[in-house]
């Protein structure tokens, strides 16, 4: 997650991105391992010709592989909120790169919170009249937070309008 205030006067510029723990070389170890412990259980097999068990071995070994492929795939979809004095940018771009974008009027637009007093902030959506946007599906409830937080704090800002001191 970024909290950037752009240059080009823009009060938020917020990239929110799915978490992942399991970093490209901790997958390498992971699928290494993974690998020789199949290979080490299915040497008995082997040696007792019982080679289709050592197939389905194998075969455990490529399913691991694919469903962590499709896990970083999905890493790639992102969220993107840019509040301005004028207008608020949401996009949300999908892992395959497909892109949806909204534009709204920040004076017109309130966040809504679902809480719980054990999980914290579970979830959060940007309100526009009566149709309603999910933010941050992905993220867990302490960045969710921390979102919400920037958000709201931009919002109250954009409402305000620029500062005409200067």
């Amino acid at each position: 997650m970024a909290d950037v205030e752009g240059d080009d006067g823009a009060l938020l510029d917020l990239t929110l991105r799915p978490r992942r723990s399991l970093t490209p070389r901790g997958f390498r170890a992971l699928m290494i391992a993974f690998a020789a412990a199949s290979a080490l259980y299915s040497l008995p097999f082997f040696l007792l010709r019982a080679w289709p068990v050592v197939g389905f071995f194998g075969l455990d070994v490529a399913l691991v592989y694919w469903a962590f492929r499709a896990n970083f795939n999905g890493a790639r979809a992102f969220e993107r909120l840019r509040v301005g004095y004028f207008e608020l940018n949401f996009a949300r771009v999908s892992a395959r790169g497909e892109r949806r974008e909204w534009r709204f009027n920040p004076a017109w637009v309130r966040l809504e919170r679902f809480d719980d007093d054990e999980y914290g902030l579970l979830r959060l959506w940007l309100r526009a009249r009566e149709r309603r946007w999910e933010i941050g599906g992905f993220l867990g409830p302490e960045q969710r937070e921390d979102a919400a937080k920037a958000l709201t704090r931009a919002l109250a800002d954009a409402r305000r309008g620029p500062d005409r001191s200067g």
